[in-house]
């Protein structure tokens, strides 16, 4: 049993820094092992009684069963057994298959493997100790059947049932005195016939020995003592364990690897927040707003959830009545205020009856339903604008918005609006307009773009560049550039279409690249559509990153 040990005597001291419970004792204290002498004496004494020593290469420590592969919990708890295990680390200890680790004993060899392939996967902590711990247990408990040869310190005929060695026995055919051999002459005997079987005697089923087999093959080398037969699925499982945890692992490497890669830069701060209920009327300036997926909200005001239109339900904008842009929006107690000029506030209920008609309404070719508000907003909108009967409808969540994809190709398929012409959120910055006004003779207002978000310490149209942003928890995809049009042109305080500037001036300077124009035509570029990836609240003052690689 020693014959492998070397000759030299070695001294190991294993201690245990943390107090722990011994077995049968009431009191709490620091272990003290003691010192382990190995040498040629054979056994010598161990903490838990005598035993055969066990040299080691790495630091020992005391291990119950159950965190044989943990790496932390140096004392064990109290436990019928205080099994004492040598815990190896591939940075501290030799190659597992040197001389140092391989000729030792069957627990250094396990411990040694165990550590070596846990510290080698990519796993994260809690996977590796979960998958990897059940996987390795479900191997060393199962032994599969011995198949041919003789393994490593194998007895001849000990991988076989007690019936297959009585078979051999009876099969065998004795020679006779003065047969023919290795060293004599003569004619060989013809081989006697096999004799029958004699029946089994009745006896009391033999109990089944649960202990160590023989091992052989590269299990039987490695010294790793298997137990008798398991079910097949325990097999299965620890496959299926250890597949899952390779996946997981996997997953979770890509994802930091991703996460790694991409670094936030700041490029600029929100200074302004506009929320616009109904389509074309003026905006409310917030200081605080909840980004949805159908755009910003601030309490029962939704951007654009509000819609003018026609007696047939074709949309009503500021392109063809300019006057829309003077009326103010607010909301009071669950009421949506309208109020303009020479007109007396006029209070509607932002949840409407549901006796009020669903009507089919049209936007730039595609269809959208809307809730009719009732006849006194439509005589009180159609008075205002003293022109034909016009109505207004009201978008609800549990209606289908439209596809941004059926607008402009290059929105993804789960992007989707209510009223707007085709983005959740419009970016525009501080920088951008200043640029434009050191064009112009007369200045414009930002009322006159209608952004959602207005972004200052940044580079004029530095917002064409942003593909993916964060502001605050919120997290934003660029789509397309904002394409501008006659709406641009009608003054936000007198509510007169002009129809040139600031439009001639931008088309000046800022029309878009020849390979692009089977998206925005002639029209000049002003201010950037995003997308929701991620709803949150921002507000002012949020800084702005831009996610780059």
């Amino acid at each position: 049993m020693m014959s492998h040990f070397p000759r030299s005597r070695v001294s190991h001291k294993m201690t245990s820094p943390r107090p722990c419970r011994q077995e049968g004792s009431s009191q709490r204290g620091s272990h003290e092992f003691g010192t382990l002498q190995l040498g040629r004496a054979g056994a010598s004494r161990q903490p838990n009684g005598w035993g055969p020593p066990t040299p080691t290469s790495g630091a020992a420590i005391c291990r119950p069963p159950h965190r044989l592969f943990a790496s932390s919990h140096p004392c064990p708890p109290s436990s019928p057994s205080h099994t004492k295990r040598l815990n190896f680390t591939c940075s501290g200890s030799p190659s597992f298959f040197s001389d140092a680790v391989f000729n030792k004993s069957p627990d250094v060899r396990r411990n040694a493997l165990a550590a070596c392939v846990s510290s080698s996967w990519p796993l994260a902590a809690s996977a590796r100790t979960l998958v990897f711990h059940a996987a390795i247990a479900l191997f060393f408990h199962r032994s599969p059947r011995p198949r041919g040869g003789l393994g490593l310190g194998q007895r001849a005929g000990a991988g076989r049932t007690p019936a297959a060695r009585r078979r051999a026995a009876r099969s065998e055919v004795p020679q006779a005195p003065g047969a023919a051999g290795p060293e004599g002459g003569g004619r060989r005997p013809a081989a006697r016939p096999r004799p029958r079987p004699l029946p089994r005697p009745l006896r009391a089923p033999r109990r089944r020995r649960r202990g160590p087999v023989a091992m052989s093959g590269a299990r039987g080398a490695l010294g790793l003592s298997l137990r008798a037969a398991r079910p097949g699925w325990l097999w299965g499982a620890a496959a299926a364990l250890l597949a899952l945890g390779a996946l997981l692992g996997a997953w979770r490497w890509a994802g930091g690897r991703g996460r790694r890669r991409r670094r936030l830069q700041r490029v600029g701060t929100v200074l302004s927040l506009f929320v616009y209920p109904v389509k074309s009327c003026r905006g409310v300036a917030v200081r605080r707003a909840q980004v949805t997926p159908l755009g910003l909200r601030s309490g029962e005001l939704r951007d654009r959830f509000w819609l003018v239109t026609k007696e047939d339900g074709h949309m009503v904008t500021a392109r063809q009545e300019p006057r829309l842009v003077l009326v103010s929006v607010s909301c009071e107690n669950g009421h949506l205020v309208l109020e303009a000029p020479e007109m007396k506030k006029l209070c509607l209920p932002v949840k409407l009856p549901r006796k009020n008609p669903v009507q089919n309404c049209r936007l730039f070719g595609l269809d959208i339903q809307g809730r009719d508000c009732g006849d006194e907003v439509a005589q009180w909108i159609t008075t205002f604008l003293n022109s034909e009967p016009y109505r207004l409808v009201h978008f609800e969540p549990s209606m289908v918005p439209r596809k941004s994809k059926d607008i402009i190709k290059l929105f993804r398929t789960t992007d989707e609006v209510a009223y707007p012409d085709c983005s959740p959120v419009l970016i525009l910055s501080e920088a951008s307009l200043e640029d434009l006004n050191t064009r112009l003779e007369k200045k414009v207002k930002i009322q006159n773009f209608r952004p959602n978000i207005l972004v200052t310490d940044c580079g004029a149209f530095e917002e064409d560049t942003w593909e993916e942003i964060l502001i605050g928890d919120v997290e934003m995809k660029g789509t397309v550039c904002c394409a501008r049009c006659i709406l641009t042109t009608v003054n936000p305080d007198t509510g007169v279409l002009d129809r040139k500037e600031p439009l001639e001036t931008l088309k000046s300077y800022r029309l878009c690249d020849p390979s692009e124009q089977h998206i925005y035509k002639s029209s000049p570029l002003f201010g950037r559509y995003f997308a929701v990836d991620k709803t949150g609240t921002i507000q002012v003052g949020d800084p702005v990153y831009k996610m780059v690689e």
